[in-house]
């Protein structure tokens, strides 16, 4: 039985992240690393965008990238200039290929396609348990969400960002190809936070998805038949559906890091790395895996890495009232975008402004379900 430096469990994003990463820094040329997972992957079963300054570590296998979004709503709409920031979306399949290139020829990277039944952290080393074997180590890094406990838990709400989208294609030009659509709130609400989410990537193609923030799942018809609605009020009634994508993320300040270990540090989405107020995962975890990166230098106990800030607390009391009133959401968005800079807006959500540019965003929200929020907590 080999013993490794280090085990990644799951090679989703921030797994394969976590690996490239160590694969760049020559403190890691020694290190013996494994990756498990059940499957290898090299479909494209995800879409994922997020917005930057500049030129970017993924620019070679971003798809499309665009300088204005549209914001919609009742009650404010504006297509927007976002410059400096570019808005960036990669398919998996393009992202997936790239990491897996650059680790196969890495002698000190093992990749292993096994089924993981468990995880544990002795003491003095770490196991993985899979379907075939028992993989010994002195790190883990898991991505697989072993645990339920954060649904179970009632401290932390927990809503879903789930969706379904269409990649389509028209026979005519029909799609503005120079605006990704960030929100589109001009849809039926009833009840929950429900808007359209589209990316062109040329007149004739574009992702249109169907995207909630809310505690129950649709069913997914129901998610179909309002993209179908939406084509139809933008005047595309003839294309092709090429692919389709669903998922469903979850959104808490449920704190994940309490379960990381000295020895295990639960990262993606099973670390709590996914924004808890809009679902974004990808830049976060990029930031997080390059933080993390500098941490293995120093640092030994996992349980140390990472820590509650300013912008934690933000995101809980901004899930305790949409949670507490799950049709609030367009309102929200729509006071945030109308009486803000959109600029200052994408900087807040990357958790990157100061407290004076924090406290004129936070106050252009309705004060009084936010006071209620914070009183609750306070109880």
């Amino acid at each position: 039985m080999q013993k490794y430096d280090y085990i990644i469990t799951g090679t989703g994003a921030s797994g394969l992240m976590l690996a490239y990463h160590m694969v760049l820094d020559p403190f890691f040329d020694q290190k013996k690393i494994v990756l498990i997972d059940k499957e290898i992957k090299n479909k494209n079963d995800r879409t994922w965008s997020f917005w930057e300054q500049g030129d970017g570590v993924w620019d070679t296998i971003i798809s499309k990238k665009w300088s204005n979004i549209y914001f919609g709503s009742k009650d404010f709409s504006k297509k927007i200039d976002i410059f400096p920031y570019q808005y960036k979306t990669i398919r998996s399949k393009d992202f997936y290929n790239y990491i897996l290139k650059s680790l196969k020829d890495n002698i000190n990277i093992t990749i292993v396609q096994e089924e993981l039944i468990a995880i544990s952290d002795t003491g003095d080393t770490v196991e993985v348990k899979t379907n075939q074997e028992i993989y010994t180590g002195d790190k883990i890094f898991n991505s697989v969400a072993f645990s339920e406990t954060y649904k179970n838990q009632k401290r932390y709400p927990v809503l879903n960002q789930h969706f379904i989208g269409w990649f389509i294609k028209t026979k005519k030009p029909l799609i503005d190809d120079e605006t990704a659509t960030f929100m589109d709130f001009e849809v039926a609400q009833n009840g929950n936070t429900r808007f359209m989410y589209v990316l062109p990537t040329s007149e004739t193609e574009a992702l249109f998805e169907y995207t909630l923030f809310s505690e129950d799942l649709l069913e997914e018809q129901e998610y179909e038949d309002e993209i179908v609605k939406y084509l139809q009020e933008k005047g595309i009634t003839d294309y092709e559906i090429i692919e389709k994508e669903k998922g469903c993320i979850p959104m808490t300040s449920y704190e994940f890091r309490k379960e990381n270990t000295k020895n295990v540090l639960h990262i993606g989405t099973a670390g709590g790395w996914t924004k808890a107020s809009t679902g974004f995962t990808f830049n976060v975890s990029f930031k997080k895996v390059k933080k993390l990166i500098e941490f293995l230098k120093t640092k030994d106990d996992l349980s140390k890495f990472g820590k509650r800030t300013k912008f934690w607390y933000y995101d809980l009391l901004f899930l305790d009232v949409l949670y507490k009133n799950n049709g609030i959401g367009s309102v929200l968005f729509a006071k945030l975008f109308k009486k803000n800079d959109s600029k200052k807006i994408l900087k807040f959500l990357d958790e990157e402004t100061t407290f004076l540019e924090d406290l004129k965003i936070t106050t252009s929200l309705p004060k009084k379900p936010f006071l209620r929020a914070l009183w609750k907590r306070i109880l």
